[in-house]
């Protein structure tokens, strides 16, 4: 399982201020670094967590997450919050079993 990801740049350390779609798409390379590392892919993911300060954004995460992900999709959860770590907009978690 990985914590939650927000949308932290691996270079710098710090969260990146672009469309929902940049933090999105940070936020999954992010997590496919990490299953790399455990010699796992994408594919791997059976659940992901989304939380968003914007449930008005879903639709253009989803789409980012189809971009990521094939069908079968990973079961997900997508929860609207009131606030993220260091002002994110979009946090995301996933679960990946061999």
């Amino acid at each position: 399982m990985t914590s939650g990801q927000i949308a932290i740049d691996p270079n710098t350390g710090k969260l990146i201020h672009g469309t929902i779609e940049d933090q999105a798409s940070l936020i999954l390379d992010n997590i496919k670094s990490i299953l790399s590392a455990h010699n796992l892919t994408l594919s791997y993911v059976v659940k992901t967590n989304i939380f968003l300060t914007d449930l008005s954004l879903f639709e253009r995460v989803n789409r980012v997450y189809m971009e990521y992900f094939q069908k079968p999709y990973p079961v997900r959860s997508t929860v609207g919050v009131a606030a993220l770590p260091l002002g994110a907009i979009i946090e995301i978690d996933a679960i990946a079993i061999l």
